[in-house]
């Protein structure tokens, strides 16, 4: 399986940057992942037709939005598990910019995916979305680490 994370910007903390390391470490025994980081733009519409040009093709999608759905971290494991189970191989993740993202992105998606009602940077939603794509991996094999 290979997972892509597709977001704006680079990970400017030291603190970050080794979270991410040490997520994307732990993910490789269960995924081929990549991370393409494509540049800020002046606005969101700029950003969100770069993040689109950028889209595999014949992959499942999940923009990471505001206005996404919330699940849990079972629901979120079963989503991954049933997107393999239908066919899907590659699974690509989007995270916007600082300002969000717009309808067009939206609307490109198999989902769209809040991971709280709280606000994070857009740095920290990597973070969370790689522990969460790990932990889903736990989940669906029944490997300790969630509980």
């Amino acid at each position: 399986m290979k997972i892509t994370i597709i977001t704006i910007g680079k990970l400017k903390e030291k603190y970050l940057v080794d979270a991410a390391d040490e997520y994307i470490k732990r993910l490789k025994p269960y995924v081929t992942l990549q991370i393409m980081e494509l540049p800020e733009q002046r606005t969101v519409d700029l950003e969100c037709d770069n993040l689109i040009n950028h889209l595999p093709k014949d992959c499942w999608i999940c923009v990471l939005d505001v206005y996404g759905k919330m699940m849990s971290s079972e629901d979120f494991a079963k989503t991954i598990s049933d997107s393999v189970l239908y066919g899907q191989s590659h699974l690509v993740f989007v995270i916007g910019g600082a300002f969000g993202i717009n309808d067009k992105l939206r609307k490109s998606a198999n989902l769209c995916l809040s991971l709280s009602k709280m606000t994070f940077t857009h740095q920290m939603t990597r973070i969370i979305l790689l522990e969460q794509i790990y932990r889903a991996f736990k989940i669906n094999r029944g490997e300790k680490y969630h509980w």
